[in-house]
């Protein structure tokens, strides 16, 4: 049976044993929602989801995943978060981008960290992502990761904690984008008047950021988003970037190296390259002997002699890994001599036999990812795994510990989702984007809440049915 809320017409049940973002437990609106929620009482919710969707496809929005181009999805009940918890997270945000673009720069120089024993050398050499051949190559300002993108989750006692950090190719900025356009769009007024942040200059910045990323005493830089193509899950994003930037998309086999520099090949023929705007999927320097990759022949004599800047660095991935996850609190207190904001969710590094015998004694509690999955492929929730899937994990956690890390398991929050003409508790993520430059560190404000549209599932992913809303920062 539904409850409705005191002060709305909208029936709501919030799930147990999560935290709701929009409603409490009797099903009444938080103070920041109520105008929101009234705004949407007159409002056909089915119809509103099929207005959102035609626009989304009429722009073209989609990804790729196992199954071929699909539909970004995208709920048109926006999440708030008000003014005073953003400010908290903005620093939270802002701090842990500092400390693990210091430790990029550590990791290919001195490597202070490991010799003061606060991170085991193996965390950074067995790295799917780590460079070797990135070692002293000189990086614009030191920032590896100018783009990064972290995943928070809020737990059942309403604590916003950090899952992942998104370093090497983060997605989702003109997702962000599409959704807020939208919803402005299909919205009645009376919701769109509510005062929230602007992300209007989310490309604007970026464009900023990558000409900043430029070699030293290049003024005037030339710059081009290096892809992979449309086999790219996010190759729609790509093109919506260089479209907005009015810069040139590049695959590798445009490129080629004239007198030390950079040029692309075009119909125009050959243009120089000052930086890159890396959003590849494949893209390793060397490989599984030692040898260079086209990749590797093709940009890193540029890239040593300082001639091409690249955005995000090869080798950043090294602060995409799992394992690397579970030592950013030790990170920031390290480089920065500060606490953590914002807390992780506890991770355990397995290639620790004490940790290792502890996830295995309450494993129904823990999440197990392998180290270098993505799109959230290679996670167990172990909760929630038939035996004969507990068993054979097991037995790999035995064999190859060092491969996979464990994570507590989180009790996702919920948002009022649309689902068949009705709100649903749905559970939800946050994804803030973050752009540095040199010193500066800038948080676009909300960035893409992520959506799980199965009930009760608790996979966000768009590979995963998953999908997004828009996140409103109120003023």
């Amino acid at each position: 049976m539904q409850t409705v809320s005191q002060t709305s017409a909208i029936a709501y049940e919030p799930a147990s044993g999560a935290c709701d973002e929009a409603f409490d437990e009797s099903g009444s609106p938080r103070p920041h929602y109520r105008a929101l929620i009234d705004a949407l009482d007159e409002v056909d919710l089915h119809d509103l989801v099929q207005r959102v969707a035609h626009d989304l496809r009429s722009r073209g929005a989609s990804f790729r995943s196992a199954d071929g181009i699909a539909d970004f999805r995208v709920d048109p009940i926006p999440r708030l978060i008000e003014a005073e918890e953003w400010a908290q997270i903005e620093r939270g945000i802002a701090q842990r981008v500092r400390a693990l673009n210091a430790f990029l720069a550590d990791v290919y120089g001195e490597r202070r960290i490991v010799a003061e024993g606060r991170v085991p050398e193996r965390v950074i050499e067995t790295a799917v992502h780590y460079e070797p051949w990135m070692r002293d190559v000189p990086v614009a300002h030191g920032v590896y990761a100018g783009a990064v993108g972290l995943d928070l989750v809020r737990d059942g006692d309403g604590v916003l904690r950090v899952l992942e950090d998104n370093v090497r190719t983060p997605s989702g900025w003109t997702y962000l984008l599409a959704a807020r356009d939208v919803l402005d769009e299909r919205l009645p007024d009376a919701a769109t008047h509510i005062d929230v942040h602007s992300v209007a200059d989310i490309v604007e910045r970026l464009g900023d950021a990558l000409r900043a990323a430029a070699p030293e005493g290049v003024d005037d830089p030339q710059v081009a988003v290096l892809t992979d193509g449309n086999a790219n899950s996010a190759f729609w994003e790509h093109e919506g970037i260089a479209r907005q930037l009015d810069i040139p998309i590049v695959t590798l086999a445009e490129l080629e190296v004239h007198g030390g520099r950079l040029h692309a090949r075009g119909e125009r023929g050959l243009r120089p390259i000052d930086v890159l705007y890396r959003r590849t999927g494949e893209d390793r320097l060397q490989d599984e002997d030692g040898k260079p990759t086209v990749w590797g022949e093709a940009l890193l004599d540029p890239l040593r002699t300082g001639r091409l800047g690249m955005f995000n660095a090869f080798g950043a991935g090294v602060a995409d890994d799992k394992l690397t996850h579970a030592y950013v609190p030790a990170m920031i207190e390290f480089y920065l001599g500060e606490a953590p904001v914002l807390p992780s969710v506890e991770t355990f590094d397995l290639a620790d036999p004490d940790a290792l015998e502890a996830v295995v004694g309450q494993l129904d509690q823990m999440v197990v990812k392998e180290r270098s999955g993505e799109g959230g492929y290679g996670v167990t929730i172990c909760g929630r795994a038939p035996r004969g899937e507990l068993d054979l994990l097991l037995v790999d956690l035995q064999r190859r510990p060092a491969d996979f890390i464990a994570q507590r398991l989180v009790s996702l929050s919920t948002h009022p989702t649309v689902t068949e003409g009705r709100l649903e508790p749905r559970h939800i993520d946050l994804r803030p984007f973050v752009l540095q430059s040199g010193e500066d560190v800038h948080v676009v404000p909300g960035g893409l809440t992520r959506v799980a549209f199965g009930e009760g599932a608790l996979m966000v992913n768009s590979s995963q049915n998953g999908g997004g809303k828009d996140t409103w920062v109120l003023r």
